[in-house]
C-alpha cells in the first residue's frame, strides 16, 4: 500500500476534483455537519482558494486513490507576533480510516508551519467528537487558556447573511 501526501495545486484539475469530493464527504459525515456542500461551494471553492495566499490544502492518496484532506488557513498571533496555522477541515474517507492518515496529514501541516515560522497550530473540535478529541490530544493539542481561573477559550461564531 502506497500512501502519498501532496500539497494541492489549485490549478490542477485532478487536485481540484479530489479536494471538492473529499471535502463534500467530510461535510456529509455527522462530524462535518451531515449535509452536502452547496452547489455554489462545489463550483467556486477551488478557484476562490487559488486567489488566496493564506490558505493551503494537503491531499492524501492511498494507492493513487483520494483518501484524506486537510485544509489550513494562516492567521496571526498578536501575542507572539508570529503567524499561526488554523486547521480548518480534516477528513479521511471511511474506507481509509485506521491507517494513520490523519496523523500523517497533521505532521505535514506541522512541518509546513515550522517552515513558515509559525508559533502554533489551532483547530476547533465538536464537544461530542470524542474520537477526534482523543486523536488531537495524542498529537499534542489541548484546550487553550491564558489563566486557569478564567477557564478555557470557547470558539464562538456569528453568522453574517
Amino acid at each position: 500500500m502506497a500512501i502519498e501526501l501532496i500539497q494541492a495545486d489549485y490549478q490542477n484539475e485532478q487536485h481540484a476534483t479530489d479536494l471538492v469530493m473529499l471535502l463534500n464527504a467530510y461535510a456529509l459525515d455527522p462530524m462535518g455537519g451531515g449535509e452536502e456542500l452547496a452547489e455554489y461551494v462545489k463550483k467556486n471553492l477551488v478557484t476562490t482558494l487559488a486567489k488566496r495566499s493564506d490558505v493551503f490544502s494537503i491531499l492524501c492518496y492511498v494507492d493513487n486513490k483520494p483518501a484524506g484532506i486537510i485544509n489550513c488557513v494562516e492567521g496571526f498571533s498578536t501575542f507572539k507576533c508570529k503567524p499561526l496555522i488554523n486547521i480548518h477541515d480534516c477528513g479521511v474517507l471511511p474506507e481509509f480510516r485506521g491507517l494513520g492518515i490523519s496523523g500523517l496529514l497533521f505532521s505535514k501541516v506541522e512541518e509546513l508551519a515550522k517552515a513558515k515560522g509559525c508559533c502554533k497550530l489551532t483547530l476547533e473540535v465538536l464537544e461530542g467528537n470524542v474520537v477526534a478529541q482523543n486523536a488531537y490530544k495524542k498529537l499534542g493539542f489541548a484546550g487553550y487558556e491564558l489563566d486557569e481561573k478564567m477557564g478555557k477559550a470557547m470558539f464562538w461564531e456569528k453568522k453574517i447573511s
